[in-house]
C-alpha cells in the first residue's frame, strides 16, 4: 500500500484527515444528534441493536459513533492515518468504553477485505469516489454486506463537462501552495453562490478565512459548511457516476434499491440504501 503522507506530499492526494482532525473539534451532541438523525431516516430504523456496523473510509468518525448510539456493533477504518487518529480522538471523549474497532487500512487492499466479517449495515459516504480506483472499491464494498444486509454509499454526481473541470481545479488545489489554495476556495464559493442565496456565500466567504469556524451551525447530517467546502474543492482523487450507472451496478451484485436521494443534476453526492438479498432469496 502506497504511503498516505507520500500521496499528499506529491499532490496526489488531498490530505482528508487533516480536514477531518479540524472539523473533529466541532463535534458535540448536537452534531452527533443530526447524524443519528440523518443514519436513521436514510436506514429506515433508530434500531442496531446487536447488528454490525461497518464504516468504510470513517473519516471523522462521526456516523460511526452515530451507529453505536443506535446499538451497533462497529468497526471502522480509514486509509488517512489523520483520520484513523480523529476517529480515536472522537472514541475517546464520547465512547471511551465501547468496544468499537478502528483501523488503518484501505478498501482496495483485497488482503485485508479478505479478512474482514460481512456486516449487517456497510457503510461509505462520500469515500469511495476518493480512491482512485472507484468500481474496484464499490466491488470490494459490495462484497462486505452479509445476505440480507444493507448498503448504505453516496458518490459523487457525474455532471458531463462540468465534473471534468471540477478534476482539474481538484488537482490544482492540492498541488499549490496556501495563497494559491485560498484564490482557489474564494473563487469556488463565487462559483457555487448560483445555489445558494448571496448573503450564505459571503458567510461561507469569511468562514473559508478561518474567524468563524468555531461557531458555525452545523449543517443537515450535522456537518460543516466550511470543511465541507474544502474537502469537495481540495478532495482528490476524484470519480463520478450517475445514478443509473451505481443502480446498475448494485442490481447485478443482487442488491435492491430501497433509499435514493439524488443532488437533482448539481454537484454533490448522490445517496443510496440497497438491501442484499437474503440467502432464500426473499
Amino acid at each position: 500500500m502506497i504511503d498516505c503522507q507520500t500521496e499528499i506530499s506529491q499532490g496526489r492526494r488531498f490530505a482528508f484527515g487533516r480536514n477531518w482532525l479540524r472539523f473533529g473539534q466541532l463535534i458535540d451532541e448536537e452534531r452527533i444528534a443530526g447524524a443519528r438523525e440523518s443514519l436513521e431516516s436514510a436506514l429506515g430504523t433508530s434500531d442496531l441493536t446487536g447488528r454490525r456496523f461497518l464504516d468504510v473510509g470513517c473519516g471523522s468518525g462521526l456516523f460511526s459513533l452515530a451507529a453505536l448510539r443506535m446499538g451497533a456493533r462497529v468497526q471502522s477504518f480509514d486509509y488517512d492515518p489523520d483520520s484513523v487518529r480523529a476517529t480515536e480522538k472522537l472514541r475517546q471523549e464520547f465512547a471511551p468504553d465501547s468496544d468499537w474497532s478502528i483501523q488503518r487500512a484501505s478498501i482496495l487492499d483485497a488482503t485485508f477485505v479478505r479478512g474482514l466479517e460481512q456486516a449487517d449495515v456497510v457503510y461509505s459516504w462520500g469515500v469511495l469516489h476518493h480512491t482512485g480506483n472507484l468500481w474496484a472499491a464499490m466491488e470490494a464494498t459490495c462484497g462486505l454486506v452479509a445476505p440480507g444486509g444493507t448498503l448504505y454509499v453516496s458518490i459523487y454526481n457525474d455532471q458531463g463537462a462540468e465534473s471534468r473541470v471540477w478534476t482539474s481545479v481538484k488537482r490544482r488545489y492540492n498541488t499549490s501552495g496556501a495563497v494559491a489554495r485560498q484564490v482557489l476556495l474564494a473563487g469556488s464559493v463565487l462559483y457555487l453562490g448560483r445555489h445558494y442565496p448571496l448573503s450564505a456565500a459571503m458567510r461561507l466567504a469569511k468562514r473559508v478565512g478561518g474567524s468563524s469556524a468555531t461557531t458555525t451551525v452545523p449543517r443537515r447530517r450535522g456537518m460543516s459548511r466550511k470543511h465541507d467546502l474544502v474537502d469537495w474543492v481540495g478532495g482528490f482523487p476524484f470519480e463520478v457516476a450517475t445514478p443509473e450507472k451505481v443502480f446498475t451496478f448494485c442490481r447485478e451484485r443482487g442488491f435492491e434499491l430501497r433509499h435514493l436521494k439524488t443532488c437533482r443534476g448539481s454537484i454533490g453526492c448522490n445517496e443510496f440504501v440497497f438491501t442484499l438479498g437474503s440467502p432464500t432469496g426473499g
